[in-house]
């Protein structure tokens, strides 16, 4: 017995089987253009890390210069982590 115009159940998965064909292929562009480029965008770099950018040896010289002032750190201490912040930035 044939409820209807015959189609039945056989259109909703229609849909559903198109749905995720549609978002595999994305997917799958997706993940293709990721391998060929090497990831490329991901901020690190395969042969190392990436050298520091913008205002971060400022802030670590602020952030020293809180942790001497809190007397969390001597001065020996803070005269040695200076010198070495000041080599990096060469």
């Amino acid at each position: 017995m044939m409820w209807g115009d015959g189609m039945g159940w056989g259109m909703g998965w229609m849909w559903i089987f198109w749905l995720l064909l549609i978002v595999g292929t994305v997917v799958l562009v997706f993940v293709l253009v990721k391998l060929l480029t090497g990831g490329a965008g991901g901020g690190t770099r395969q042969d190392g890390p990436a050298p520091p950018t913008g205002p971060r040896p400022r802030r670590s010289l602020e952030i020293l210069e809180e942790r001497y002032a809190r007397g969390e750190i001597s001065t020996e201490e803070y005269r040695e982590r200076l010198r070495t912040l000041e080599e990096g930035d060469r």
